[in-house]
């Protein structure tokens, strides 16, 4: 039999209702008799509830709170409540009617709390049992017909139908059996008198009391009464009060005193002694409670608990030596005392929370119980201020926290959430009970760089693979949501992708370096590199990643200046009329490393007369240390060093021809000897004839082509090119150097002509080639001296290519050969070469 109630209702204090507007709330009672099997269904609690089985597995169904539920079992898959021990109901309940115990029913998922109302009923069990088996009473034969002597009480723990119903006495000629109840409702039994007492007839009686209740079948118990008749005694004792009250503190300590019964007797004599005992023992009466048989003293001699029962009844009876009898009550009012703390029982809690919930989200359900009586049982809960945290009630004993500000993992992981229940006792007492709620991570914080811009330094011509920094971040989240991986942003570098140069570990944040590098070619590569976490949706942080080259002495100096070529020799002339410092030539060089790597410093290596020329250290330039002399020799060759100053430091070596000379013929007979080719088979001059005639040809096609390009162009703009091509002037033998650069006089003006139409020429020749220049060829010796005394140069020269080269304060440099013109255009980028 059950009764089901799902409503919520403010006005019955029964009913439970959260403020928690996701709870669900119901209430439901069911009725079953004591004595049950283990395993005996109590109700269906699935169908009932009108509730799905799933729901009681999913939701995690489950007895939560409850002084009894140790009594039940609920087996949520199949729904049903069942016994899980015995129920006794005098045990559980004793006297008390209806007899019941209450436990809740929690499920998760949303969450629902359902108070279940198990009523104990009363099966007859119990037979009625007398305090003692026999008594004796002595009973003078005068007494008169009327006289009641008392008989006590049989005790049966059963309620109800199947409580004490009535005494039955054995049939005899002298008493009669009167049945009475106490305000308590006990029932008791006296033996009347009804027909004098003959000692010389009957001296002793036996009779046999029986206590029957009304269960079926019916159950009873005896107590022997054994009669002596004894000579008069006609007077009972008599109590001055017919009922005694006495208060006594719960926590009393035994010994202590209560009150004192007093009867008096108007026999005399040994009937005027009378002697106390208790009427009845029902219940623990004896073991709690001592009367002492003279004086009518009672005393403490257990242990007191109001929260079991909070006043005791007694039943006295007072009897003279002659069997006559009188009874009196004493009711004990037993003070609650506050000595009982709270109790806090948690009928639901979820042990970790995620750091994105809401304010007001439910953490735990919790019940407060104290077992002391008035303001000792009115309990307050609080729970920790610095948490965010609190307790919200809308039933009193019953709440709910909840959260109450918004929650940060990463600033606290873990909450020792302590909540304290206190009475209002004096002294008051608490208790509490501390529960450990878990912050569960959300991906709320990206990875962080210690900065946003890295800088690190690798040495060119380094080894691929190389390892040139680590990358680090950190993400104040946890594990998942905490992982980092890097990757690298695709941009490029120099036209290539970056990936081409650069690769970063996803895992370790570690930079590579893919190929080697050439400071020449890259000074620096910047990275971008994004440092994402595992969570989901994913965040992310970008880092810039200076990689900064430095340079390393890997270039030798290149010398510009005299260009050594192996088809024609270039002589420097110096006439024998030079003073001391004259500037003979000058050594250019560059190197293309940087810093001091790229510091020049120049040597003379090498001389014919180490005695008359000298090199700058710094700049390069070749100068007279001494007077020329007519004893010095026309032909001086000269060897220079160039060496930069890394570590270790490179260097390139440059030869140089002097011609100390007044005229043109005695250089040009002095350098015919050194400057004489070996003689070809004649196989190999065919091979060059016909080389020839296809490098005439192509150069007439490339003539052709370029002509024509040149003259669309010059249809279509007006605009002339100016040409960047330096002009390197020669020093006149009478030019007199007023300072170390070598300024030439404003007066000398040069041009170099390229081509007849010196309308569209990029360079113009000068007349003062003839008379200033030294070129000398082996095979076009004698050409060349008859061109100089025809002054023809420009009509006979054939296909004479003529390149100017400027490079600081340096001689003009004429080649008649065109692969010579092109090899010096191949190794200087930055010339120009116009046709």
């Amino acid at each position: 039999m059950f009764v089901f109630d799902e409503s919520i209702n403010l006005h019955n204090p029964w009913m439970l209702e959260m403020e928690d507007p996701r709870l669900i709330n119901a209430q439901i009672r069911y009725s079953v008799p004591e004595e049950m099997k283990k395993g005996s269904l109590i109700g269906n609690i699935a169908h009932d509830l009108g509730l799905d089985v799933q729901r009681l597995r999913s939701g995690r169904a489950r007895i939560v709170s409850g002084d009894s539920t140790e009594y039940v079992e609920l087996k949520s898959d199949k729904g049903i409540l069942v016994v899980k021990e015995r129920i006794d109901r005098e045990q559980l309940c004793a006297e008390t009617t209806p007899c019941s115990f209450t436990f809740e029913i929690i499920l998760d998922n949303p969450m629902e709390l359902h108070h279940v109302t198990v009523e104990i009923l009363d099966v007859n069990d119990h037979s009625p049992i007398f305090a003692k088996d026999e008594i004796n009473l002595e009973i003078s034969e005068s007494a008169t017909p009327g006289a009641r002597f008392l008989l006590g009480s049989a005790d049966d723990p059963d309620v109800g139908v199947h409580a004490l119903q009535n005494y039955i006495m054995s049939t005899n000629d002298n008493f009669i059996l009167k049945q009475h109840s106490r305000p308590d409702g006990v029932k008791y039994a006296e033996m009347v008198l009804q027909k004098p007492l003959d000692r010389e007839q009957h001296p002793r009686l036996s009779l046999i009391l029986t206590a029957v209740d009304g269960g079926n079948p019916q159950r009873s118990g005896n107590m022997k009464i054994e009669v002596n008749v004894l000579d008069a005694n006609d007077n009972a004792p008599v109590f001055n009060q017919s009922v005694y009250k006495a208060t006594i503190a719960e926590n009393a300590p035994k010994g202590t005193y209560i009150t004192t019964v007093n009867a008096s007797d108007a026999d005399s004599g040994m009937y005027s002694l009378i002697s106390y005992s208790f009427a009845n023992l029902k219940g623990n009466i004896n073991e709690v409670f001592e009367i002492d048989e003279k004086s009518g003293a009672i005393t403490l001699i257990g242990v007191l608990d109001f929260e079991k029962s909070k006043k005791y009844e007694i039943g006295i009876e007072a009897k003279d030596q002659g069997g006559l009898g009188n009874s009196a009550k004493v009711i004990v009012d037993l003070i609650d005392v506050n000595d009982n703390a709270p109790v806090i029982s948690v009928m639901s809690f979820s042990s970790s929370v995620s750091e994105d919930a809401h304010a007001g989200t439910t953490i735990a359900i919790f019940s407060v119980k104290d077992l002391d009586a008035g303001e000792n049982g009115h309990v307050a809960c609080t729970v920790d201020r610095n948490t965010p945290f609190k307790l919200q009630s809308s039933l009193r004993n019953y709440y709910t926290l909840v959260t109450d500000a918004a929650l940060d993992r990463e600033r606290v992981a873990e909450y020792n959430i302590t909540i304290t229940a206190t009475d209002s006792g004096s002294p008051a007492l608490s208790s509490q009970k501390t529960l450990i709620l878990k912050v569960s991570d959300v991906n709320d914080n990206p990875p962080r760089f210690q900065k946003s811009v890295y800088t690190t330094y690798v040495t060119e011509n380094n080894q691929p693979g190389l390892s040139i920094f680590t990358l680090s971040a950190k993400d104040d989240d946890w594990n998942q949501n905490a992982r980092i991986s890097y990757l690298l942003d695709e941009t490029t570098v120099g036209g290539s992708p970056v990936s081409s140069f650069i690769s970063v570990n996803a895992d370790s944040g570690v930079v590579h370096a893919l190929r080697g590098f050439d400071y020449e070619q890259i000074k620096s590569v910047r990275v971008c590199v994004k440092a994402q976490d595992g969570g989901a949706p994913p965040l992310s942080t970008n880092v810039t990643l200076d990689i900064i080259i430095q340079d390393e002495n890997d270039n030798a100096p290149q010398v510009l200046y005299p260009v050594q070529t192996g088809a024609s020799v270039v002589a420097e002339i110096v006439p024998r009329a030079a003073d001391v410092g004259y500037l003979v030539t000058k050594v250019v060089a560059v190197d293309v490393d940087s810093g001091q790597n790229a510091w020049l410093s120049y040597k003379l290596q090498k001389a014919t007369d180490r005695a008359l020329f000298g090199v700058g250290l710094q700049n390069g330039e070749v100068r007279t240390v001494r007077q020329v002399t007519d004893k010095d020799a026309v032909k001086q060759k000269l060897t220079v060093v160039v060496e930069d100053n890394g570590q270790p430091s490179r260097s390139s070596v440059v030869s140089i021809n002097v011609a100390v000379a007044d005229s043109f013929p005695e250089v040009l007979s002095e350098f015919t000897d050194f400057t004489h080719e070996k003689q070809f088979d004649e196989n190999l001059t065919i091979y060059l004839v016909l080389a020839l005639a296809a490098v005439s040809f192509l150069f007439i096609t490339c003539v052709v082509v370029i002509v024509s390009v040149k003259i669309y162009r010059w249809r279509q703009s007006r605009f002339l090119y100016q040409s960047n091509l330096p002009v390197i002037p020669y020093y006149p033998p009478h030019y007199a150097d007023t300072g170390v650069t070598g300024t030439l006089p404003h007066g000398y003006n040069y041009e170099v002509c390229m081509t007849t139409d010196s309308r569209k020429s990029d360079c113009k020749f000068s007349t003062l080639v003839g008379q200033n220049v030294l070129m000398v060829d082996p095979r076009f010796a004698e050409t060349m001296q008859r061109a100089m005394k025809e002054n023809k140069f420009l009509e006979d020269s054939g296909p004479l290519l003529i390149s100017v080269l400027m490079l600081g304060d340096s001689h003009w440099l004429i080649a008649n050969k065109l692969d010579v013109f092109v090899d010096i255009l191949n190794k200087e980028h930055h010339l120009k070469f116009v046709i």
